[in-house]
């Protein structure tokens, strides 16, 4: 079921030469509930615009964008969507209101008018979710990043929304950062039904989606399963990316074995491959 569309929609930043370029050039695009989506592109592609255009954060210049069947042109709709759709953004920072994690988890839901006895109720399932619930008094300010994009999330899950955008929000975390929070958004997943839209550049977090939608110059370039997108190595190096680690090594590989599978999305999925032609030729 598609949750979020993209009907031929058009948009440019104010400043740009006579509307001419524009960081969205009619793009249609279905996003499925309850999947991982992965929106990836070089700076300027479009794919951070896609995701302030998913909540009425940005308006269509054309064309139409819907959430669950409502349109972000409307104004009567607007909260709704927001309520819907939870954005954590590439600075934390950016994002902290409280002047205490439980506080700032409140925060969202709190707008929304509700109750207060359910408030907290909210409050301390979101921060249980994301492991937080130790910090609950802590001031933000002495978390790391890990730990405030957890808080992030946990604001997110206490509004109640069947869905995250992540724009870039792991841009600023180190390895293990990065890996703790999109294990605890896959999980989120796997085990709630909770819709994931990745915006970014790194191609290891594009082999965890159900889908991949690659942008170049505010257009769709190409969609599909990861090994789909994979396979398309030109069309890939094209769009100013690169393919992950594993498909490199295993490229690198069938120049002296050709029958070698080059689609693998993990190291894990290299080693056995490897291991499989080793075994093989044995």
């Amino acid at each position: 079921m598609s949750y979020i569309s993209f009907h031929n929609v058009y948009f440019a930043y104010e400043g740009s030469v006579d509307d001419t370029v524009r960081a969205v050039n009619g793009v249609s695009l279905d996003i499925q509930q309850g999947k991982v989506t992965a929106i990836l592109g070089r700076n300027g592609s479009g794919k951070s615009t896609m995701a302030k255009l998913m909540n009425g954060l940005l308006l269509p210049a054309k064309g139409v964008v819907t959430v669950d069947g409502m349109s972000t042109a409307n104004e009567e709709d607007i909260w709704n969507i927001r309520s819907r759709i939870g954005m954590i953004f590439q600075n934390p920072d950016n994002q902290i209101v409280g002047t205490t994690v439980e506080e700032d988890v409140a925060f969202g839901p709190e707008n929304l008018g509700v109750p207060y006895d359910e408030l907290h109720r909210r409050v301390d399932e979101a921060l249980a979710q994301v492991g937080m619930t130790e910090y609950a008094k802590s001031a933000p300010n002495n978390l790391s990043g890990g730990q405030k994009q957890r808080v992030s999330i946990a604001g997110i899950l206490a509004m109640h929304t069947n869905c995250i955008v992540m724009d870039e929000s792991t841009a600023m975390l180190d390895p293990a950062g990065r890996r703790d929070i999109l294990d605890l958004v896959m999980s989120l997943n796997k085990e709630q039904g909770i819709t994931v839209i990745m915006i970014t550049h790194f191609m290891d977090e594009a082999a965890m989606a159900d889908h991949v939608v690659v942008m170049g110059d505010g257009r769709i370039l190409d969609s599909g399963t990861p090994r789909e997108i994979f396979s398309h190595r030109e069309l890939v190096e094209a769009a100013g990316l690169e393919l992950p680690p594993a498909n490199n090594i295993l490229t690198e590989l069938s120049k002296a074995f050709p029958y070698i599978d080059t689609t693998a999305l993990t190291m894990e999925d290299a080693v056995a491959e490897i291991a499989r032609v080793v075994k093989a030729t044995n």
